[in-house]
């Protein structure tokens, strides 16, 4: 994959207003006062600013990007507004510049399917969670294997669909990751891509605390899935 051609994509993006999300994440978030929150490909900044906002000046956010251009807004926007509580970092998602367990809450808006080392990436969010902290992601998965014409295409990469997995790797990830339960908070009928087809889903999961949260939700919800070890 070609991160130079995503990189100048997104870079010349950054003073537009055209939308670059595949779903809602942050709208499912529920940020509390005081917590650490993580924007993985935060683009403009416009969802960690929100965070920002939500989790007041006790709590912090990090957006992580790979767009020097997009990071050179987010800042400029942050610093424009006056918000302290939030920094803007230059850092591959396969390899986060955080500490282990700094995280309350992970998002990510159609991000995630650029990384072509994905299970890394949900490692990486895994690892930098604290035990109990929790994520929310809006990707896209693809009906069946993006052939390689595509894949192997920086413009299609770089335009968010051809680096999908199907929905089966994509929740085989999320399971070698270390997540045991994810639930389906929205999945899109399916929608054409060049000549295949994809859907655009946003999901939700927590890193496990070691505690029983047998009473936390009502078991056997047709939008859970559950692993078997």
């Amino acid at each position: 994959m070609d991160l130079k051609e995503i990189d100048k994509r997104y870079s010349s993006l950054a003073e537009s207003s055209c939308c670059l999300s595949c779903g809602g994440a942050i709208n499912y978030s529920e940020p509390s006062e005081g917590e650490v929150c993580v924007d993985l490909g935060s683009g403009r900044g416009t969802d960690a600013l929100r965070l920002a906002e939500n989790v007041g000046e006790d709590g912090f956010v990090y957006g992580v990007d790979i767009s020097e251009g997009m990071l050179l807004k987010a800042r400029s926007t942050a610093e424009r507004l006056g918000v302290k509580n939030v920094k803007f970092i230059h850092s591959p998602l396969e390899k986060i510049i955080l500490e282990d367990s700094c995280a309350d809450l992970v998002i990510s808006n159609c991000t995630i399917n650029h990384s072509s080392d994905k299970l890394a990436v949900w490692k990486e969010i895994f690892r930098i969670l604290k035990k109990g902290g929790r994520f929310v992601v809006s990707d896209i998965y693809s009906v069946s294997p993006v052939p390689d014409k595509y894949r192997n295409d920086p413009v299609a990469v770089a335009e968010c669909w051809a680096g999908a997995v199907t929905r089966d790797e994509y929740i085989r990830h999320l399971e070698k990751a270390g997540f045991t339960s994810v639930r389906i908070i929205e999945e899109s009928a399916p929608y054409e891509k060049g000549s295949i087809n994809v859907c655009s889903w946003t999901v939700a999961g927590q890193k496990p605390s070691g505690k029983c949260n047998c009473g936390d939700h009502e078991s056997g919800s047709k939008n859970e899935v559950n692993f078997t070890n």
